[in-house]
């Protein structure tokens, strides 16, 4: 006999164990992608072209690079969150499920890094990551 409520057994651990952390992560991700989507897309219709050198003067303008590095992460993030979902329900041999899942979270976090990286590269304006002469 249980004696927990219906709403401890839902407030507490899911079937996964996991609790609730992964819900609330989608969807306080998704929630800062609306106003990041909103500004990026205005921002990017305001300009009057899409040259390098305009591009360029745009994110070295104000708080230009620090939200477009905030759009990549929370991007990033939220990918996958999403990813990993669609693999725990649908990729079933747990050998299989795990190499996916680790391929997914080290292409995620190498995808964040190379935009972030690309994002200072030009802000700080073409300082030398690795560039060779």
């Amino acid at each position: 006999m249980r004696r927990s409520s219906a709403l401890g057994r839902v407030l507490g651990n899911g079937s996964a164990k996991h609790g609730v952390d992964h819900w609330w992560g989608q969807r306080i991700t998704a929630m800062a992608l609306v106003p990041l989507g909103v500004w990026f897309g205005v921002s990017l219709l305001l300009l009057p072209r899409f040259d390098y050198a305009t591009l360029t003067q745009w994110i070295n303008h104000g708080w230009n690079a620090v939200l477009l590095v905030t759009l990549i992460l929370v991007i990033a993030q939220h990918s996958y969150l999403g990813v990993r979902v669609v693999v725990e329900d649908y990729v079933h041999p747990p050998g299989v499920r795990m190499v996916t899942l680790l391929v997914l979270q080290f292409a995620h976090v190498l995808i964040a890094v190379m935009g972030v990286l690309a994002v200072l590269k030009v802000a700080l304006g073409n300082a030398t990551f690795g560039d060779s002469v």
